[in-house]
């Protein structure tokens, strides 16, 4: 076994498709075919479904990708290291980030940028769930997360600041004149909210649940920016956290009313795998962050 041959099946896995696959790992589509035959060979099992398409794998193929991944992963993490002893830290680091906290990010990764030059960033916008996965998958090295409302497993945490929520609305409509506004009283209203799939959503609903109410979004959106632009719709509130408008400022048309009884915040922090040794990119990452929490963020005034 050599480690072509994880990288072929690895690169399989992700394609689903053998021509993508060979040009993505820049060899030709009989070589790839070939080595993970080989592969098959040495250890006596069928890793990919037969098929004149690629079908998916084998239930001992999905065990051979989970090892295989694992042993890249650990690779990659030695060569890092290697690399900063010699030279300092270097690499590409793979960081996703729930869209309500990409406002916040460039404060994570500038200054990680300016200390390790050697390194670079690919910033990804992920579902929360898409980040666990991408850890545990070693196709992540580190997540921008909440921490406290969904268990998180196998990692290792480090909070960043607490996200706090208001009600965007039109400031010449109903609740013009008001200068805060409770969940019971949003829940009455048309009101845009992010998709299902994200814990934002997930954690509006649950203190929604927490007053005793349940409401039926108008719009829903898995956008961040079409949260707030749907404000500007008359008879169309939003309900977005306050470090996203301090970052972008406050729509124009529109006020920002804090929401009351409960105030309710959740945390969110950076994420890294819970394995030994650490990946020295993800663990400088981490370390940084206490420079992140302390810092004075520029912040908009958001309420009038």
């Amino acid at each position: 076994m050599i480690i072509r041959q994880l990288v072929y099946l690895d690169a399989l896995a992700r394609e689903k498709h053998f021509r993508r696959a060979a040009e993505a790992c820049h060899v030709s589509q009989p070589t790839l075919s070939a080595a993970i035959a080989q592969l098959e060979e040495e250890l006596g099992i069928l890793i990919v479904e037969r098929g004149r398409r690629f079908q998916g794998l084998t239930r001992e193929g999905e065990l051979v990708l989970a090892h295989a991944r694992r042993i890249l992963a650990e690779a990659d993490q030695m060569k890092d290291a290697i690399a900063e002893l010699r030279e300092g830290v270097s690499g590409r680091i793979r960081l996703g980030a729930v869209p309500t906290a990409l406002p916040m990010i460039a404060h994570i990764t500038a200054p990680f940028s300016t200390r390790y030059p050697g390194a670079s960033l690919t910033v990804l916008s992920l579902t929360s769930t898409e980040i666990q996965n991408g850890i545990d998958n070693f196709e992540l090295d580190v997540g921008l997360t909440y921490l406290d409302n969904e268990p998180l497993e196998r990692v290792v945490s480090k909070p960043i600041y607490q996200e706090s929520y208001v009600l965007l609305t039109r400031e010449d409509g109903p609740l013009g004149e008001r200068e805060t506004i409770s969940w019971a009283e949003a829940a009455a209203l048309k009101l845009c909210l992010l998709t299902a799939d994200m814990q934002n959503r997930r954690i509006i609903d649950g203190i929604f649940r927490s007053v005793g109410h349940a409401p039926k979004p108008a719009i829903e959106t898995n956008s961040i920016f079409n949260l707030c632009s749907h404000a500007g719709i008359q008879g169309v509130s939003s309900i977005v956290s306050i470090q996203l408008l301090e970052f972008f400022g406050v729509p124009l048309g529109t006020k920002a009313l804090p929401l009351t009884a409960p105030d309710a915040k959740r945390m969110i922090g950076l994420i890294m795998a819970d394995r030994q040794p650490a990946a020295p990119l993800a663990r400088n990452l981490l370390a940084m962050s206490e420079t992140v929490t302390e810092a004075a963020l520029p912040r908009r005034p958001i309420i009038k």
